[in-house]
């Protein structure tokens, strides 16, 4: 979809909406785009490309699309309902759509979700996705290179992910892992429900180093 037909598309949204004409809702949607600029010079957490290849629409095209629906005075579950079911973008991508448009329009900052901020660490491992999730599950072969009683585990599935409490405060901690061919494992740490961006950057730093001793435990 080109910028002209994502523009024709926020039109008759607007249209739909307000019950103006073709004319009316389009010197509303041109004025409001020239006022707005196409988005906020800051990290939209994907590249053009990728948002294109995954949604169907550049950035610049959704701005213009959600602009027009007065996305900006909606909430995050709005947005998200009304790119995945009237633009027919899947669960994940309509959240990421969104997260990246509210970030654009100040209505969001990096690293922020609804529920607080997170931060992601992630690492390639010599082992297979069984064995590392074990590394995580089973709490003699964790106090090796994690402090104990640091995580309470919630849910798991072997090889695939698990979550966890993380016990020093209210926040969570979501693992993923993924194999990378025989022997080899990326694991992802999701850490969420960070109460503001020094933690982010603290507990960035606080897996870094973590999953630096589990690779040397691995090692040993």
């Amino acid at each position: 979809m080109t910028e002209d037909k994502a523009r024709k598309t926020a039109i008759r949204t607007r249209m739909a909406k307000t019950g103006e004409s073709y004319t009316a809702a389009r010197r509303h949607v041109v004025k409001s785009k020239t006022k707005q600029g196409a988005r906020q010079d800051v990290d939209l957490g994907k590249s053009d490309e990728t948002i294109k290849r995954g949604s169907g629409k550049s950035w610049d095209e959704w701005f213009v699309i959600l602009d027009a629906w007065g996305a900006t005075k909606r909430s995050h579950g709005e947005i998200a309902r009304y790119v995945n079911e009237k633009h027919g973008v899947s669960g994940w991508w309509a959240q990421t759509v969104t997260v990246g448009y509210e970030r654009g329009r100040g209505m969001r900052r990096l690293h922020e979700r609804t529920s607080g901020f997170y931060v992601g660490v992630s690492k390639t491992l010599p082992v297979g996705a069984k064995r590392l999730s074990e590394e995580f599950t089973n709490t003699k072969k964790r106090n090796r290179w994690l402090e104990p009683g640091l995580l309470r585990t919630r849910t798991s599935q072997p090889g695939k992910s698990a979550r966890f409490d993380f016990l020093e405060d209210d926040s969570r901690v979501h693992v993923y892992f993924v194999s990378k061919g025989r022997g080899k494992t990326t694991v992802s740490i999701q850490h969420e429900r960070l109460p503001d961006q020094g933690a982010v950057e603290e507990r960035r730093s606080f897996w870094k180093e973590r999953l630096g001793r589990l690779a040397e435990q691995l090692d040993a």
